[in-house]
């Protein structure tokens, strides 16, 4: 009897060293994943940090004002005055599509019920 029970400890001490070597290779391989992660996050706020430089840079009033003086011709922009406004109303939008028609066949298919 008591050969049964040393040898039922010694099989729930080896599963759980089993599940503990599992386990911490498991948390191993998750703060891998993490810290991967994390360099990836730093790298595109970085790019996006370069990204709102550069936006910075290209709307920059007197190059955009160049732009304008350059394609004038084309685009015929001129600045914008408080007066130049816009009612809702005079605003033209796009008519919805038409529902469809019945066809004939919804028509026999209402008589027969």
């Amino acid at each position: 009897m008591r050969s049964i029970l040393y040898l039922s400890c010694v099989l729930v001490v080896m599963g759980l060293a089993f599940w503990a070597y599992r386990e911490n290779y498991r948390t191993q391989a998750a703060i891998s994943d993490m810290s991967r992660v994390q360099r990836e996050i730093a790298g595109l706020r970085e790019d996006l940090g370069v990204l709102r430089a550069e936006w910075a840079y290209l709307n920059r009033p007197q190059r955009l004002r160049e732009l304008v003086d350059l394609n004038f011709e084309r685009l015929r922009l001129v600045p914008i005055e408080t007066g130049q406004r816009l009612d809702v109303g005079n605003i033209d939008y796009p008519k919805p599509p038409a529902p469809p028609e019945p066809s004939d066949a919804d028509d026999t298919e209402e008589e027969q019920q």
